[in-house]
């Protein structure tokens, strides 16, 4: 039986991270990754920005992931990052996007806790501050890329992806994470095609 072609997914904003940093679905064999970032130190294989990704081809990967990219654009960029996107991808592509709930943080902040833990990362304890303005301690180390310059909702993120081309979406709000995710279809798919996806893609 001859095997399928791997298909590409382009990993936007990729930073240092790779496949095996992304989705289930995408840590596979059937997937190779294309990573893709403004900060050319952390060696990605396409530079560019999400507003211009001219280094990608018309319709030439088969889904994008991007995690944590989309709240550094300012509010009229988004856009034409989502423009960007949607030419990128195959006919029958789609789009892996998560980002931070203002709304989850909004309640943290709600409660005077603005500069309060919300959890311990990786790189440290977060708090609300951060989640809405960017990591503090990355920008004084001079990394101004990390600055977060607009937001959403789970409903702001659903009508913006369908406001600007995508057909269907699937999305889920993880509160006690603080983040957003979304699959976004570039065609019309099935509910159960947009279920399999969501299984394959969203974090448990």
């Amino acid at each position: 039986m001859t095997q399928a072609p791997p298909q590409t997914f382009l990993h936007i904003g990729c930073g240092p991270k790779h496949k095996d940093q992304t989705t289930r679905g995408f840590n596979a064999e059937a997937w190779t990754e294309l990573r893709f970032d403004i900060d050319e130190s952390v060696k990605p294989d396409l530079i560019g920005t999400m507003t211009d990704m001219s280094a990608v081809a018309d319709a030439s990967v088969d889904a994008i992931f991007s995690s944590h990219n989309i709240e550094h654009l300012y509010p009229h960029e988004v856009a034409l990052a989502l423009k960007e996107f949607l030419r990128v991808l195959k006919p029958d592509g789609f789009l892996v996007v998560t980002c931070p709930d203002l709304q989850s943080v909004c309640k943290l902040i709600a409660e005077d806790k603005l500069t309060e833990p919300a959890y311990t990362a990786p790189a440290g304890p977060i708090a609300p501050i951060d989640i809405l303005y960017g990591h503090r301690p990355a920008m004084a180390r001079g990394n101004l890329y990390m600055a977060h310059r607009c937001g959403f909702t789970e409903k702001v993120l659903i009508g913006t992806l369908r406001a600007h081309g995508f057909q269907m979406i699937a999305s889920k709000a993880r509160p006690a994470a603080f983040d957003l995710w979304a699959i976004a279809s570039k065609s019309v798919r099935t509910e159960d095609e947009m279920r399999t996806l969501a299984a394959a893609h969203f974090p448990k």
